[in-house]
């Protein structure tokens, strides 16, 4: 009944009319296959690393995490042999890099208890999330929303991502970030406040989880601004590294 039932809805989501022509589904590079992994939403923990806490002007206690989200199709390929690159994205005259450990969920759950989280991981890639830290200032002056300096186009550079099943789940590992040859970011994922099955729960305990989420870890203490003409590598040990051009226009 249920294989019958899951028929019925995909024929009638095939024969739907649509008034705009749907999307295409926004995805990542899985390293070694040509195969695709399917995105959902991009979910993202703030201030992860004390250090990263200290330079924001936050005080680094254990406080419960907090999140902000990216749009799916933010993502693209960043891995370095693609040369990718991202025009300097408009209303900024402050972009900043932050390097970060991405979580792929590959299996669905709510209420997902620390020690089984990590049954739930698909697999692991570098990210980078881009911030127009001008707008996102401006807004928590006035207390409003900083989505929109968080969510614009391209704002997600993602390496491959690398499955569990061939890495195993990573606590200790170089995180790190040069612009232009210069190391600007460096710390280690055994310096996460939260870690990542802590992290897990924890957003699981608000929305359920899917396969397709991808999480974002928090960032190493060293986030500054690019330029246009920069070149930027990236990469967390053990998992991978990408690479990214900023060009004028």
């Amino acid at each position: 009944r249920m294989l019958m039932t899951a028929r019925v809805c995909v024929a009638a989501a095939m024969s739907t009319d649509y008034v705009i022509p749907p999307p295409p589904t926004p995805s990542a590079a899985i390293h070694g296959t040509s195969e695709r992994f399917a995105l959902r939403r991009v979910l993202c923990v703030g201030r992860n690393y004390a250090a990263h806490a200290r330079e924001m002007g936050q005080d680094p206690e254990r406080d419960p995490p907090f999140f902000f989200a990216k749009p799916a199709d933010s993502v693209f390929d960043a891995h370095p042999s693609l040369g990718a690159s991202i025009v300097y994205p408009p209303l900024t005259e402050n972009l900043h890099h932050e390097i970060e450990l991405a979580v792929a969920i590959g299996i669905a759950g709510r209420d997902i208890p620390p020690g089984q989280a990590l049954d739930h991981v698909f697999g692991y890639a570098p990210a980078l999330d881009l911030t127009r830290r001008d707008l996102q200032k401006a807004a928590k002056a006035k207390g409003h929303p900083w989505e929109f300096g968080k969510a614009f186009d391209r704002s997600a550079p993602l390496g491959a991502i690398v499955p569990a099943a061939q890495i195993g789940h990573p606590t200790r590992g170089r995180v790190w970030l040069e612009v232009n040859g210069d190391v600007r970011q460096e710390g280690d994922l055994s310096e996460l406040i939260w870690s990542v099955a802590e992290v897990i729960a924890e957003l699981s305990a608000s929305i359920a989880l899917a396969p397709g989420d991808l999480i974002l870890t928090g960032t190493p203490a060293g986030v500054g601004p690019l330029n246009p003409g920069d070149t930027v590598r990236a990469g967390v040990e053990g998992v991978g590294a990408l690479a990214l051009g900023v060009a004028r226009d």
